[in-house]
């Protein structure tokens, strides 16, 4: 495993994330392809022991069953000091798609909401404190002074130990940074926004807005929700039931398709597994700090592990960014 920095903090992570949206009970939640804990531990083991000390989950993933196994891996696998632990806050903690469907003051990012939440995450993962805890998304109906201020007042109460975000407009991002600085609070240190071969929007502002303020990345779905790891056509039982990933790429299947067998096409002319090729990209850029891998079976994890050592050619980057064509932002609500 390889080792960096955190943007510009002092905070080390493993190149590779493991996303933890994967574990939790399919029962709960919004996610019938999630694995179980005792499906969980040999990844998690196998993560472990390659040397992966990042983690990311959410108190929504699988209704917060996602927290409890991650928390019991742990313990069951490393040491607490040295791994880093990320999770967040914004959508019901029972796994609803907007605070709007949950009741009043349970979800978003008021004061209220903000302190409930931590304390529900940390006694699921069974810690006292957050290493790296996240808002999961721009909440419109609360003014981000009051979101800002409670997540400077978690860090300074040992909750939490540093402050990021996830999918938003650059201009939210860059609102939320100016306004911490103008009151002396704590400023995120990274942004866990959706970067891949099928979807490359945040070229335009997010990532050169990161760059420039020293922001880690830690871009989700690297591999399009597992779209770019197999040719075209190719259905699973996600792919078939995750509504998120319909409302991701619905309407640009025939331009999607086109990039997909690209990457095809150079993991071919390579001899190794599609999704080596599609991660290998995303590394490439020197923003990201971690990409974050899900995965549900030992040879996926493998095949992340593989990508840190593929350097991609200039040709090669070449054919896979072709056939991009401007997309819809998505990934902000």
């Amino acid at each position: 495993m390889k080792y960096n920095k955190l943007g510009r903090t002092g905070l080390d992570v493993s190149r590779l994330c493991l996303g933890c949206m994967t574990f939790g009970d399919p029962k709960s939640g919004a996610h019938p392809w999630t694995i179980g804990e005792e499906e969980a531990r040999p990844i998690f083991r196998q993560a472990v022991e390659n040397g992966m000390t990042f983690f990311d989950t959410s108190n929504s993933y699988s209704a917060g069953t996602s927290e409890v196994i991650v928390g019991k891996l742990v313990k069951e696998f490393t040491r607490r000091q040295e791994v880093v632990i990320a999770t967040k806050a914004f959508f019901p903690p029972e796994g609803g798609i907007s605070p709007a469907s949950a009741g009043k003051n349970i979800a978003g990012l008021s004061r209220k909401a903000v302190l409930s939440a931590v304390d529900e995450s940390l006694k699921r993962l069974g810690t006292d404190y957050i290493d790296l805890y996240q808002l999961h998304r721009w909440d419109y109906d609360t003014p981000i002074e009051e979101t800002m201020e409670v997540m400077h007042d978690l860090v300074k109460s040992g909750k939490v130990r540093y402050i990021g975000a996830s999918s938003m407009y650059a201009w939210q991002f860059a609102k939320a940074q100016e306004i911490a600085r103008k009151n002396g609070w704590t400023t995120f240190v990274s942004m866990q926004n959706y970067v891949n071969l099928l979807y490359r929007e945040e070229e335009r502002e997010m990532i050169p807005l990161c760059k420039d303020q020293g922001v880690g990345l830690m871009t989700w779905s690297p591999l399009a929700r597992g779209k770019l790891a197999r040719p075209v056509g190719t259905e699973t039982q996600r792919s078939n039931t995750d509504e998120i990933n319909k409302k991701l790429f619905s309407n640009t299947i025939e331009a999607d398709n086109r990039v997909i067998r690209s990457v095809s096409q150079v993991a071919d002319e390579r001899g190794v597994p599609m999704a080596q090729i599609a991660l290998a990209w995303v590394l490439r850029k020197p923003e990201v700090s971690s990409p974050i891998v899900g995965v549900s079976r030992p040879d996926q994890l493998n095949d992340a592990i593989a990508a840190l050592d593929i350097e991609l050619s200039d040709e090669e980057i070449r054919i896979l960014e072709e056939h991009y064509v401007p997309h819809s932002v998505m990934g902000h609500s």
